[in-house]
């Protein structure tokens, strides 16, 4: 079985392709949904089931923000990185499902018949993991200039000493290996997982895989918390004052 390393076009609707990794983003978004209606359309004082799972859920998350960032900051970067790391554990772990990358139909190419799985993990494509990085970074300086204000976010880069100006530049580039970082790390775990499954399910269709699959829950677990940690971290210290 091929693996690609780009998604592949299932439909089309006009000049917009329809991928296996857009199919199953919607898909994972349509589970979270209905997963946050049931859990929120009855809430009780003592909670159970559903409810419960996602107090957990949540508590945990929010301590964790609270920790590292303060109450105050905390309200405002829960909401987003919560949402980081529900979105990208439960992407991860989709994509673990039978039938992905397994399901699909064959299509002639000029090298012959290639096969077009219908679901695919959601982080193997750069596309995904590039759009979520630049939305941490931005959200990042939102919040940075939202907090210090205009006059304090623009003197973190320009400056008339020529020390801190030099700091600056380098803090404009490691805002642009930032958004590298987060998309490459994530794309790069995961489509190496998701090649490393395909590889060996078709060497070895039982037993052999498994330990595997316990890696990547890992591994999924892992990539989903250093993305949600890393971007609490940057907004951390993009929201502080600098001496200059």
């Amino acid at each position: 079985m091929e693996i690609s390393l780009s998604a592949e076009k299932i439909i089309g609707i006009g000049t917009f392709p329809i991928t296996n990794t857009l199919i199953t983003t919607w898909l994972t978004m349509a589970i979270l949904g209905t997963f946050g209606f049931l859990a929120t359309k009855s809430i009780k004082m003592i909670p159970s089931g559903i409810q419960n799972f996602a107090e957990i859920v949540v508590e945990f998350l929010y301590n964790t923000v609270e920790d590292l960032a303060g109450s105050t900051r905390a309200k405002r970067f829960f909401p987003i990185v919560a949402t980081f790391f529900i979105f990208i554990i439960s992407a991860n772990y989709f994509g673990l499902l039978p039938g992905f990358n397994t399901i699909g139909f064959y299509e002639n190419h000029l090298d012959g018949k290639v096969f077009i799985p219908f679901f695919r993990s959601v982080n193997s494509d750069l596309n995904v993991t590039l759009a979520l990085a630049l939305i941490s970074v931005a959200v990042t300086h939102y919040y940075s200039i939202t907090t210090l204000g205009i006059i304090d976010y623009i003197k973190r880069y320009i400056s008339l000493n020529p020390a801190n100006l030099f700091v600056g530049l380098l803090e404009i580039v490691a805002e642009i290996t930032k958004v590298l970082s987060l998309s490459f790390r994530l794309f790069g775990n995961i489509f190496a997982g998701e090649a490393l499954l395909i590889t060996m399910s078709t060497l070895f269709a039982f037993i052999l895989p498994l330990p595997f699959m316990f890696l990547e829950l890992i591994v999924g677990f892992v990539q989903a918390a250093i993305f949600m940690m890393l971007t609490l971290v940057f907004m951390v210290v993009l929201t502080e004052k600098t001496a200059h």
